[in-house]
């Protein structure tokens, strides 16, 4: 799917402000209610736009302790990586996981109740035989910066 100014002006109004009114979006790009609309459907239609939803504060609602995790398969074969995987997905204890280049395969972050939650579910994930060789594990003590990163757009399409 091919983006132009008005779609891409529209992405980043949305990924600021989900709640803005149609009116107030078509304004912002200098289009009508009704085209302006119709590229919204569009991008949702073509999984562009994956949904809209408040981001929540989780620390303010229920406090977490946020563990980062670097894990080492034993294995490195497509077995090995997808009965890891599949255990990490079925797991809601895990909020983010990346597979990796580099000295360890993956890096997980884990948000529990507290430590004890936390090495609980490393000893069943560890009893439970996924192939973990090493873990090494990190306590978030201050969160810096969290976002989603900018949708920036090229002025220069040459």
């Amino acid at each position: 799917m091919r983006l132009d100014s008005y779609d891409l002006k529209i992405l980043q109004i949305l990924q600021h402000n989900g709640r803005i009114t149609k009116s107030s979006l078509a304004d912002a790009i200098n289009l009508s209610i009704s085209p302006c609309w119709e590229r919204v459907k569009r991008l949702e239609e073509a999984g562009i736009i994956r949904g809209y939803g408040a981001r929540l504060n989780p620390e303010v609602l229920i406090k977490r302790t946020s563990v980062m995790v670097e894990i080492s398969l034993k294995q490195h074969n497509r077995e090995a990586f997808q009965r890891f995987e599949r255990a990490i997905n079925e797991c809601p204890e895990v909020t983010e996981c990346y597979a990796t280049g580099g000295g360890i395969d993956y890096i997980i972050k884990v948000m529990a109740r507290d430590i004890d939650q936390y090495q609980r579910l490393i000893d069943r994930w560890l009893m439970a035989d996924l192939g973990i060789e090493r873990y090494f594990t990190y306590i978030v003590t201050k969160t810096i910066k969290h976002c989603e990163p900018p949708l920036e757009i090229d002025s220069d399409p040459g």
